[in-house]
């Protein structure tokens, strides 16, 4: 096994690259730590996130992929002594519990216990849980959300190839309009101020205490629900 380790501070940003497969949680440690049992590399190190942003994601000599970050992903005063891990395979990465945290995987990534911002986008699943604030999130196969809440805004799209579970705690004032296996279908809460988009190739499922506002359409759970209890579609 490969590990590396650099000191980041309570509050730093950590940007993770992974080849394929990603586990990623918070710790109470002012250290960011990654480890690997793959033989295609691992870095960590501090550099300017404008900077990598703008270069290909590099692990020896093994191309990770290209890096072309959205405007959703981004900060624009993000800050100098970003900390960017690399890992050319697979990987288990514990950050400061209150990063901000950036992950791009190849395959799936795991993202627990982070009470900071998360954006992750990835090839395969993508889970996040017991995350703070919610900024951006991508997969394309199947997606599992389960945030405290959405970062200040009030227009947001979420995209999952296959199925995808939505669990925003706080989310009092929402419209949501969902396209999904089953068609197009939309529902809110409180007056619908913020605008939330949901697109996923297999089916979406709300998961919520709120009241709802309007018909009640497709797959919608209560935290405590068993799955197979759901909305009439």
């Amino acid at each position: 096994m490969t590990q590396r380790s650099i000191l980041a501070g309570q509050t730093p940003t950590v940007i993770v690259h992974a080849g394929a497969d990603v586990h990623v949680e918070g710790w109470d440690n002012e250290r960011v730590q990654a480890e690997t049992q793959s033989h295609a590399g691992l870095k960590v190190e501090r550099r300017s996130e404008a900077d990598f942003a703008r270069a290909r994601a590099k692990v020896g000599e093994h191309v990770l992929f290209d890096i072309r970050l959205k405007k959703r992903s981004l900060k624009h005063d993000v800050p100098s002594d970003a900390i960017e891990v690399q890992i050319g395979g697979n990987g288990r990465v514990h950050v400061p519990l209150h990063s901000t945290l950036k992950v791009y995987a190849g395959r799936s990534a795991d993202v627990q216990n982070i009470q900071g911002e998360v954006a992750a986008s990835v090839g395969r699943n993508l889970s996040l849980h017991q995350v703070q604030v919610l900024v951006h999130a991508a997969s394309g196969w199947s997606m599992d959300l389960d945030c405290d809440r959405l970062v200040k805004g009030d227009d947001f799209k979420f995209a999952a190839g296959r199925d995808l579970r939505f669990y925003i705690h706080d989310l009092t004032d929402a419209r949501l309009m969902i396209d999904d296996l089953g068609g197009y279908w939309e529902t809110a809460f409180g007056d619908g101020r913020i605008k939330i988009r949901l697109k996923a190739g297999g089916e979406v499922t709300l998961v919520t205490d709120r009241a709802i506002t309007g018909e009640l359409i497709g797959r919608i759970e209560g935290p405590a629900w068993p799955a197979s209890k759901t909305g009439q579609g």
